[in-house]
């Protein structure tokens, strides 16, 4: 199960992690979200220990997300040493999430 992130602990969580860092941007009213979710999930297991993988809601913490320009949901960030290294907005095989991640690994 992907990791929830709040604004409170986005910083920690996701800034100063020591591994590549995998952000869902999301709401619960949200369709194509609701197929992402599933995936992040799987991502999240596969690459437990390698990787961190979390969800933000958007709609309870808005902070993170309008700071790097999510306007459309769902939009997967992918983050290493802190900095946006890849952008995913719209639904996308699951592949394309792993890929992100192993080409950080």
């Amino acid at each position: 199960m992907a990791l929830e992130i709040t604004d409170a602990t986005f910083e920690e969580t996701v800034l100063k992690s020591d591994k590549p860092v995998m952000v869902d941007f999301w709401a619960a009213w949200c369709g194509p979200c609701r197929m992402v979710g599933p995936i992040i999930d799987e991502i999240s297991s596969e690459y437990e220990g390698k990787a961190v993988v979390g969800k933000v809601d958007v709609d309870a913490n808005q902070e993170f997300a309008a700071k790097y320009g999510v306007r459309n949901i769902p939009t997967v960030l992918v983050f290493q040493n802190g900095e946006v290294v890849g952008r995913q907005v719209g639904v996308a095989p699951k592949k394309a999430y792993a890929e992100a991640i192993d080409a950080l690994l």
